[in-house]
């Protein structure tokens, strides 16, 4: 898609969210209890990986994929954009640089010139000529697991784009183990345009007055902010289980921080260290009992 028309969308998409600002908001059944579970304070959330296990494998690999799903975390975390010639491929930064030899802007790539990258010799030796996967690829680990994965599409996404996205998930039969997360509010209006059964977590560094409003005006089952924000306002906790809305905190790589969510009661933590969050989640429940 040329960039002359994805402005134009852009535009267009922007126009069609602030009209919607002067409507009166939908009403919503957006529920998360059955996807997270009743919870309250003591009670140990679940244990995304963050870009899968990136302690034991480049990030957003399938060696690290594939190292969480096996592992004892509940959740994959990944990230999602597209390549030039629209193949979603998993890709965290806007630039190749930092985790790849290659070097410029990752959207201006096709998927052959991706996969062309060395995208592990940064970690280690023993990952050189890592490829950068496709979601495909990811998607096929994930449909012979019970694992559940969070997905987050980076950047801005077209109604068309995310169904790209989401035919995938209903064509691997993960649909419903499944949360799809954006900070672009565009993008979470075009994932339920493209396919309404797919459940939505907006992601927020920075939470409104009233976090539970803005979730439902977006039908999302969960909010992902962070820490800082929770610490500052913990009367969210309460306000989204009241909701029925998850509460998910990224990226908790301490065991203060740790201790603190599970004082919270929070419903997920995303960590770059799932397999040690696991253990201490572990000793910190059974000390309790």
């Amino acid at each position: 898609m040329s960039t002359t028309r994805r402005g134009l969308l852009a535009a267009a998409a922007v126009f069609a969210f602030a009209f919607s600002l002067v409507l009166p908001p939908e009403s919503s059944s957006v529920d998360a209890t059955g996807l997270f579970g009743a919870r309250g304070p003591g009670d140990a959330g679940f244990v995304a990986g963050h870009r899968g296990d990136r302690t034991s494998a480049p990030e957003n690999t399938l060696p690290a994929l594939r190292a969480a799903i096996e592992g004892p975390m509940d959740v994959v975390e990944t990230d999602v954009r597209l390549s030039a010639d629209g193949v979603p491929v998993l890709f965290h930064d806007h630039w190749l640089d930092r985790t790849t030899d290659g070097s410029g802007r990752m959207s201006d790539f096709t998927l052959a010139e991706l996969q062309g990258l060395d995208a592990g010799s940064w970690f280690s030796k023993e990952f050189a000529g890592e490829r950068i996967p496709t979601l495909e690829s990811f998607l096929e680990l994930l449909a012979h697991s019970d694992k559940r994965s969070l997905i987050e599409l980076k950047a801005f996404w077209t109604p068309e784009e995310a169904a790209i996205v989401t035919d995938l998930l209903q064509r691997y039969g993960v649909a419903e183990r499944v949360i799809v997360a954006a900070f672009d509010r565009h993008t979470l209006m075009s994932v339920e345009s493209a396919d309404p059964t797919i459940r939505r977590a907006l992601l927020a560094s920075n939470l409104p007055n009233d976090p539970v409003q803005l979730a439902e005006r977006f039908g999302a089952v969960a909010i992902v902010t962070s820490f800082a924000e929770v610490r500052k306002n913990r009367w969210i906790v309460e306000r989204t289980r009241r909701a029925g809305i998850g509460l998910i905190l990224y990226t908790l790589n301490s065991e203060e921080r740790w201790e603190t969510a599970l004082k919270l009661g929070v419903d997920g933590i995303v960590t770059d260290k799932p397999l040690k969050l696991g253990r201490w989640l572990d000793a910190a429940t059974s000390a309790s009992r």
